[in-house]
């Protein structure tokens, strides 16, 4: 198994990105080319970076079983958005790494064979992506994700409200707005059967909860189809490592 971590300065981040990729080797993978492979984009959440899948999860193993190969971006705490300063990390995700990928590996997966997921933070860039280019996902899942931005306004006391300024402007006007996926939700409510299959999925402890179980009802009423799953869990790594073999098992079975 080639276990990869690349340092790159892309144009839209401006800085030095850590990029960790999972590919099996050929012998486990029936010779399949990397070009014809499955490919999942796992994202981390906003304490973490492209190696916390690979620590804290079973991915290399769950990697070498679906035969994937697994790209783990780095953002640092930047929610999957283009920032005021000019770090543009949605366009990196959206644009410059895929055709990184392609340059450097002729990576080219089709829709029937990508994913993504993520979790946190992740789950905000996983189900951004997925719902801002449906065409591109078989398959979208947010395990305990950040899914509504209105949660930062009705928390005015939360120690990082300085931060969310900073990414995202001013929050009197985040409610509705590009950023938040309710937007989303309602565009992609005109044509759900575009969208990829959803998974949605928190744990019952979680400070998240209540929002992750908003964000169900508000799909449900949109009639957007999505497979929510929620158990008596923490927001921790043994969750979301039960939950990516959940995912993985689902979208392309044992």
């Amino acid at each position: 198994m080639a276990l990869i971590r690349i340092d790159h300065v892309p144009q839209t981040s401006k800085v030095n990105l850590p990029l960790n990729i999972i590919i099996p080797d050929p012998g486990q993978m029936k010779n399949i080319p990397v070009r014809d492979r499955k490919v999942l984009y796992l994202l981390h959440g906003l304490s973490d970076d492209a190696s916390a899948w690979q620590r804290y999860s079973s991915i290399e193993t769950y990697a070498v079983h679906y035969g994937l190969v697994v790209v783990m971006p780095s953002v640092s705490r930047s929610f999957y958005i283009d920032q005021p300063n000019g770090q543009d990390y949605f366009t990196y995700l959206a644009e410059e790494l895929p055709q990184y990928l392609s340059d450097v590996f002729n990576l080219t997966p089709t829709r029937e064979n990508t994913a993504i997921a993520g979790n946190s933070m992740g789950g905000y860039g996983a189900f951004k992506m997925a719902f801002k280019y449906p065409q591109r996902f078989f398959a979208a899942a947010s395990f305990s994700g950040f899914l509504s931005l209105a949660f930062i306004q009705a928390n005015p006391d939360d120690p990082r409200i300085p931060e969310f300024a900073h990414l995202f402007g001013d929050l009197k006007n985040l409610a509705g707005s590009e950023l938040d996926p309710v937007s989303w939700f309602t565009k992609a409510a005109q044509n759900p059967a575009e969208l990829p299959r959803l998974f949605l999925s928190c744990g019952q402890k979680d400070d998240l909860y209540p929002l992750n179980r908003m964000v169900y009802a508000a799909l449900q009423q949109m009639k957007i189809p999505v497979d929510y799953h929620e158990e008596d869990a923490k927001h921790d790594w043994y969750f979301w490592d039960r939950e990516i073999q959940r995912f993985l098992s689902e979208i392309w079975g044992d």
